[in-house]
């Protein structure tokens, strides 16, 4: 246990941030017992620092994480952060306190590693599952898709769309996190999104739709029908985004 004294540590939320508050905490030798990214309220009874980022210290940190553990722990780091564990960035700092004191478990059953493995699992396998389930559309050349996902998987999905669609300027927009995944002329970034307004699709686009619905219903097999095998295979909190269900989600339980 850290003989540290305890803080809680104000930041932008994001993982240069994130990195930051590790490298300060170590510089100060306070140990942070809650982070606050912008938009938590929390009532503490630790002090409140506010941690500015800082690009350069970040980068040490991120560095740090391989030479002075692993290429694997940083990975793990790295993942952990884009995961929807709550107080995330907590779990991550025990570990990397421990792991810059040479005191890192050994056995992966330790619960302080399951937790952030077990989350890195479910964010790769909800990544994995919005490979087949984003839809795009085409608004003027420009292809448009929108998820709502619980984990920031925009990282995971970027290689694979980015190869599939070499040829394509798209957007996916995580309406859940506020930023969007650019890519045009073979170059990407991801950006925070406020708000996005988008018109309404042209003729030619509805007409695809609509025949991409039609198709969907034309292939089912009534007879065969099984809504728990299909909401186990397709959950419904994708359906939303999805354009065989535009305007039936609610109905097609």
């Amino acid at each position: 246990m850290s003989t540290w004294p305890q803080c809680a540590m104000l930041y932008d939320g994001s993982f240069a941030g994130f990195l930051t508050c590790v490298g300060e905490s170590f510089r100060v030798k306070e140990y942070p017992f809650y982070f606050l990214p912008p938009g938590v309220e929390q009532i503490s009874l630790y002090p409140i620092r506010e941690i500015p980022t800082d690009q350069a210290l970040a980068k040490e940190v991120y560095h740090a994480l391989e030479t002075q553990v692993s290429a694997t722990f940083r990975r793990l780091m790295t993942y952990s952060f884009l995961t929807c564990l709550p107080q995330r960035e907590r779990n991550m700092f025990d570990l990397i306190y421990l792991a810059f004191h040479r005191a890192i478990p050994q056995d992966l059953t330790d619960d302080r590693i399951l937790v952030l493995t077990r989350a890195i699992q479910h964010l790769t396998h909800e990544a994995h599952q919005f490979k087949g389930f984003l839809r795009f559309a085409d608004y003027g050349g420009v292809l448009v898709g929108q998820i709502t996902p619980k984990n920031r998987v925009l990282p995971l999905l970027r290689p694979h769309f980015c190869q599939r669609l070499a040829g394509e300027a798209f957007l996916i927009h995580d309406k859940a996190h506020r930023e969007g995944l650019f890519y045009a002329d073979h170059k990407w970034k991801i950006r925070p999104i406020d708000h996005l307004d988008l018109d309404q699709p042209d003729q030619a686009e509805r007409q695809c739709q609509a025949l991409w619905r039609s198709f969907y219903h034309t292939v089912a097999i009534p007879a065969r029908e099984n809504p728990k095998l299909r909401r186990s295979n397709l959950p419904k909190r994708f359906w939303a985004d999805m354009t065989e269900f535009q305007g039936e989600a609610v109905s097609m339980v």
